[in-house]
C-alpha cells in the first residue's frame, strides 16, 4: 500500500514493493492494462479508474520492454463519452508511444470459453485480447455498488466479457468467481486514490467521494479485494464474490495470513 499525491510515485512504490514491473512484464510481452472505464464520469467523481494511475502503469510496462500495451473496457455508458470524459484515452495517447493504445472494444473479438471450474457459469464469451495477453494487469477503482455492495478487482472482469451481462447479476458473487477462474490477472492494482462511498457504481456527486491517495497491489486477486474492503469499514469477507473466490481457491481472504507491506 502507498499513500501520496504523485500518481507516478504511487505506482512506482507499490510495484517496487513487489519487486518492480519487470517481475510481470518481460521484453516483447503483449500487455493488457484493464481499468474501469464503464461510466460517463470525470476523474473527480470516482466512478472510473484514475487516468494518471492508468498512464503510470502503461509507462511502466513500456519501460519494461512491452511490445504492445492495450487499454480497453466494455463500458456501460456510451464508449466514446466514457473514454473521453474519464480522461483515460487522452492519458494513454499523451504518452506518445505507438506501442500503447486505448482501444474501443470490438464485439467480433469475443470468443466462447468453457469454464471448467464454473459452478453457476460453465461457458461465457471472453475478449480475445484479454485471454491472449502475456501479462494481464487488472486496475479497478474501489467503489460502492448498489447490487454487489462494492466493486473491486473481481467485478472488473465484467469489462472483458460479452453476452448479456445482466445475467451475471443473479447470484453475482458466485458468478463473478466463476468468471475469474478464466481471467487470472498477473497483477491487481486497486485504485483507491479516491473511493466512491455511496450511489455506486455510477456516482456523480462529489460529496460521495472520499480522497485517500492510496493504491494497493497484489499478485493475489482475492487478497487485494479483501484488503480493499476494509477501506469501507467492512470486514475482508463482507463481499460475496470475495468469499466465493476464496472457496474456489483463487486466493486468500484472511488478512492474518497475508504479508502486508505498507510504503
Amino acid at each position: 500500500m502507498a499513500s501520496g499525491t504523485n500518481y507516478e510515485m504511487l505506482v512506482a512504490k507499490v510495484l517496487g514493493a513487489l519487486g518492480g514491473i519487470k517481475q510481470f512484464v518481460k521484453p516483447g510481452a503483449k500487455v493488457v492494462v484493464k481499468p474501469n472505464i464503464g461510466w460517463d464520469r470525470n476523474p473527480a467523481q470516482g466512478a472510473n479508474t484514475h487516468p494518471r494511475v492508468v498512464m503510470a502503469l502503461v509507462k511502466q510496462a513500456l519501460d519494461a520492454g512491452a511490445s504492445k500495451v492495450m487499454v480497453f473496457d466494455r463500458s456501460c455508458n456510451d464508449s466514446r463519452r466514457c473514454y473521453t470524459n474519464s480522461g483515460i484515452a487522452e492519458a494513454v495517447e499523451s504518452i506518445g508511444d505507438r506501442r500503447a493504445a486505448c482501444e474501443f472494444v470490438d464485439n467480433r473479438k469475443f470468443v466462447p470459453v468453457k469454464i471448467e471450474k464454473g459452478v453457476l457459469v460453465t461457458e461465457w464469451q471472453f475478449y480475445k485480447d484479454a485471454l491472449d495477453a502475456d501479462c494481464y494487469i487488472n486496475v479497478p477503482v474501489a467503489k460502492h455498488h448498489g447490487l454487489s455492495r462494492l466493486t473491486l478487482g473481481m467485478k472488473n472482469v465484467m469489462g472483458v466479457i460479452g453476452g448479456q451481462r445482466g445475467e451475471i447479476h443473479q447470484s453475482i458473487g458466485q458468478r463473478l468467481a466463476d468468471l475469474n477462474t478464466v481471467i487470472r490477472p498477473n497483477l491487481t492494482v486497486i485504485d483507491a486514490t479516491r473511493i466512491l462511498l455511496r450511489h455506486g457504481p455510477v456516482g456523480g456527486d462529489l460529496a460521495d467521494v472520499k480522497v485517500l491517495d492510496t493504491l494497493m497491489a497484489s499478485t493475489d486477486p482475492v487478497a487485494a479485494d479483501a484488503y480493499a474492503t476494509t477501506l469501507f469499514d467492512l470486514k475482508p469477507d463482507a463481499i460475496e464474490s470475495t468469499r466465493a473466490a476464496y472457496k474456489a481457491g483463487l486466493g486468500e481472504m484472511d488478512l492474518s495470513k497475508i504479508r502486508l507491506l505498507k510504503v
